[in-house]
């Protein structure tokens, strides 16, 4: 059974509208204030369910003005005009009940705890040279346009210039509603297929950057307790542009985790106190991730079933400019309109992900997520 026979079959709905009447009695109980906690709780859910029924209404009023102007194609053979005005209104409703239905689809995905924690997004160049690193500084620019139009906010953590104008590496940390729930899904090896710069023969080349996606306030990490002996923390000057600061302080901060050897970097800030803040935010997110990779089999067979096993060494997507087209190997999806999602146009592409993982769900288990 496909995402859209399950959100429409009646069982499925009456499940879900027993939910809606049990919120709704709930959060007319007076008790339920007693409880901050539950009431919160309580009222996110409602606000969504109030969201998930609008579509579903939506949809229903879709198809009654369907079910019409097919009725009336069928009785105005004779009348051509009439007959192409509303072969042209179907075509609009077609079109308007399925992007009605994608939505439905990606409000049922169930919410996760950690949908609205801050992520850690890093980027490096792979195999490519200085193409690869080109791709890092192009993903970091669709990555910050298409957070401007979402109004999430970028805070840059670290970033190491290559020659050309490119990044070896290029690490941000980005804030706001919904943001892990989407950025999850962009771990793994982005490839690159395009001319580059410095080909001058025209010459189509194959690069690859590798994306990882952290999570700093992981309750998991809340736990992680770092020992200030297993530091090993340098300053120096920060190199590259950025100010006559650059060449007269020490503000960058270098810190090495000994047991681990994860060494985080940051000279982004003038003020050497704020690069640490930073480099400490990155080292507690990577060794958070190393311990979940570890110790945590459950959650990497889960990551596994939704998209992927999100390791960096797995090619999730390919870019290729001579034909405009990216490609989601993950869920076959494939785009003509590149020049479009470098400019932050990756909702479509977002939207898809986070609508199959759901539909996995769905179909899964039949039951209201």
């Amino acid at each position: 059974m496909s995402g859209e026979e399950i959100i429409f079959d009646p069982s499925f709905r009456e499940k879900f509208f027993e939910r809606v009447e049990q919120v709704q009695s709930q959060l007319s109980d007076e008790s339920v204030f007693q409880d901050q906690k539950v009431f919160v709780e309580l009222s996110k859910e409602h606000s969504r369910l109030v969201e998930i029924t609008n579509a579903f209404m939506e949809c229903d009023r879709i198809d009654l003005e369907l079910k019409s102007v097919q009725q009336m194609i069928e009785t105005s053979s004779s009348d051509e005009s009439m007959k192409s005005f509303l072969e042209e209104e179907l075509q609009f409703l077609t079109k308007k009940r399925e992007d009605e239905t994608r939505l439905l689809e990606l409000l049922l995905v169930p919410p996760d705890p950690l949908d609205d924690l801050n992520t850690i997004v890093e980027i490096r160049a792979g195999t490519g040279g200085d193409e690869a690193a080109l791709f890092v500084a192009d993903c970091a620019r669709m990555y910050q346009l298409y957070a401007a139009e979402k109004k999430w906010k970028i805070e840059t953590l670290s970033a190491t210039p290559s020659s050309l104008g490119g990044f070896k590496e290029y690490i941000f940390e980005v804030t706001g509603k919904s943001v892990y729930r989407t950025f999850r899904h962009e771990s793994g090896t982005h490839r690159v297929q395009r001319v580059p710069v410095t080909e001058a023969q025209g010459r189509l080349h194959t690069s690859a950057v590798t994306i990882a996606v952290l999570i700093p306030d992981d309750p998991s990490a809340q736990k992680l307790e770092i020992d200030e002996k297993d530091l090993k923390i340098q300053t120096c000057r920060a190199s590259g542009a950025g100010g006559q600061h650059v060449n007269k302080t020490d503000s960058a901060v270098r810190i090495t985790h000994i047991p681990s050897g994860i060494v985080c970097y940051c000279q982004e800030e003038r003020s050497q106190h704020r690069n640490r803040d930073k480099a400490m935010r990155l080292l507690k997110a990577k060794l958070s991730e190393k311990i979940s990779s570890e110790k945590s089999a459950e959650v990497a067979a889960l990551r596994a079933s939704q998209v992927g096993s999100g390791d960096r060494s797995e090619r999730i997507r390919t870019y290729n400019f001579p034909q405009n087209r990216l490609t989601d190997h993950r869920i076959k999806m494939t785009l003509y309109s590149l020049d479009q999602v470098m400019n932050g146009g990756l909702e479509p592409i977002s939207s898809a992900l986070i609508r199959w993982h759901g539909k996995n769900k769905c179909s899964k288990s039949k039951n209201f997520p």
